[in-house]
């Protein structure tokens, strides 16, 4: 009879027992290895998530009438980043709206921006 190596547990190296196939010996030794494993990866999309929800605070608190012309500087203040947005909508004419989630806005010169809300479909 041949004899079977026995395995070890991917996380803490401990011996397992039972299936054949089982590749961790406990359910915290499996949660662990995965969380380490996924961390810089959920550690960069939560911080991304941080931001676009940041702007889209931001742009809600500083458009209450669902229209708003805004300077640069009172977006700045805020702690608005220029760099982070869920989509973007062009115009027939060229004009870019940048969007975070349904929050939008229009560069109409270089120091001030057209605060929209997008639609419904």
């Amino acid at each position: 009879m041949a004899k079977t190596e026995e395995k070890v547990c991917l996380e803490c190296g401990e011996k397992i027992k039972g299936r054949a196939d089982k590749k961790f010996c406990s359910d915290q030794c499996r949660i662990s290895y995965n969380n380490k494993l996924n961390s810089d990866e959920t550690n960069y999309v939560r911080n991304v998530n941080n931001i676009l929800r940041k702007n889209r605070r931001i742009l809600m608190a500083l458009n209450p009438t669902g229209k708003t012309r805004i300077s640069r500087e009172k977006l700045n203040e805020k702690g608005f980043d220029f760099g982070y947005f869920t989509s973007q909508y062009k115009t027939k004419e060229g004009a870019v709206y940048y969007y975070c989630y349904e929050q939008g806005y229009l560069e109409m010169d270089k120091n001030y921006f057209l605060l929209v809300v997008k639609k419904e479909m």
